[in-house]
């Protein structure tokens, strides 16, 4: 690997530590390096504070260095006026005279704008740099902004004969039915903590009275979606418990109660489509969809999702519900003690 791939995998790394923290900004992280030696790093720890480059910048502690250093980034530096200074200003004024950028930001606010500002003042600019990996760090920056939809995760647990739940008699003789090990239902909590939304439809409710929420995980508190076409869930339901905001989507109403919101939506058109443009005018990013296999495969059906994460257990059901079928090419296979879990992505 060449110096600056190196150096560049050091950015990632270093932002990596924001996910579930940051939203909805992007994760970045950044190094200064002077004479082949990291000499200053840091990377954005929450959104409203300062980011990365500035993190790294104020690391330094020889800043008469800095004029004869490079600072690398694995995202393009801001250069407009948010909740903090333009990124690529405060470059400047410590006179970096070098900056290697891993991806361009495709945010409208920004698109190329950091590095024509560098560039307009005499920095010099090298760009892409593992823009691939640089891009699926932010996956979900990028397909909020470029496809102007959350980026979407479907998550299920099936038995290895395919069903994601077993026959209603099964099911009310108390008997366990668990899929997922303890270990595969942690990482799960993991996820919900790494996600800004996680959606829901209304008979996983019914059946299950799921909380949905992370956990012992930290992160920004996920915001709960629930179909729920004629409100008929019970108001005794966790999801009603007000741990968490929740959004309700239905055919009835539109009104917010505290932490709870009714979302109406025409049932007769297209509601996969209603409410992911709902999450965009929220400025959703990421949406984990856990159920059931009709909520699921609305998504699948329309072709809407980027990922499915697919856990695997030992128990056989011989009859009950179905898991979703889908097209997707495997990424990646983990095996979690009994259970397997697969990661696909779209395609054939």
């Amino acid at each position: 690997m060449n110096e600056q791939n190196t150096y560049m995998m050091r950015c990632i790394e270093l932002a990596g530590n924001g996910l579930g923290s940051v939203y909805p900004n992007p994760m970045v992280g950044c190094v200064i390096v002077h004479n082949n030696r990291i000499i200053g790093e840091g990377w954005h720890q929450k959104a409203g504070t300062p980011h990365a480059e500035v993190n790294a910048i104020e690391s330094v502690k020889q800043k008469e260095l800095l004029p004869e250093s490079t600072l690398y980034v694995n995202l393009e530096p801001c250069s407009h006026q948010g909740r903090t200074p333009p990124c690529a200003d405060f470059i400047i004024e410590n006179r970096i005279r070098k900056v290697v950028i891993g991806s361009v930001d495709t945010n409208e606010k920004v698109g190329g704008k950091g590095v024509k500002r560098l560039l307009e003042n005499g920095v010099e600019v090298v760009s892409p740099v593992l823009e691939n990996a640089c891009r699926e760090l932010n996956k979900r920056f990028y397909t909020f902004h470029e496809q102007k939809r959350p980026y979407i995760i479907l998550k299920w647990a099936e038995s290895r004969d395919g069903f994601i739940f077993p026959e209603q008699e099964k099911a009310l003789s108390g008997s366990p039915y668990w899929i997922s090990n303890k270990y595969s239902r942690q990482r799960v909590h993991q996820w919900r903590a790494e996600e800004a939304a996680i959606l829901v439809g209304k008979n996983t409710v019914m059946q299950d009275d799921p909380e949905l929420t992370p956990r012992d995980f930290k992160g920004n508190p996920i915001l709960r979606l629930v179909i729920d076409r004629r409100l008929e869930i019970p108001m005794d339901k966790n999801i009603f418990d007000d741990s968490c905001p929740t959004f309700i989507y239905n055919e009835i109403k539109q009104i917010q109660k505290g932490s709870l919101t009714y979302v109406r939506l025409n049932f007769d058109g297209n509601v996969v489509r209603q409410l992911l443009d709902h999450l965009h005018e929220n400025e959703i990013q990421s949406l984990i969809i856990e159920g059931g296999t009709y909520t699921i495969d609305k998504f699948i059906q329309t072709g809407l999702w980027d990922e499915a994460r697919v856990f695997t257990g030992q128990a056989d059901f011989k009859k009950g519900m179905r898991a979703p079928i889908f097209e997707g090419v495997l990424k990646k296979e983990i095996h979690i003690q009994d259970n397997v879990l697969r990661i696909y992505k779209p395609g054939l």
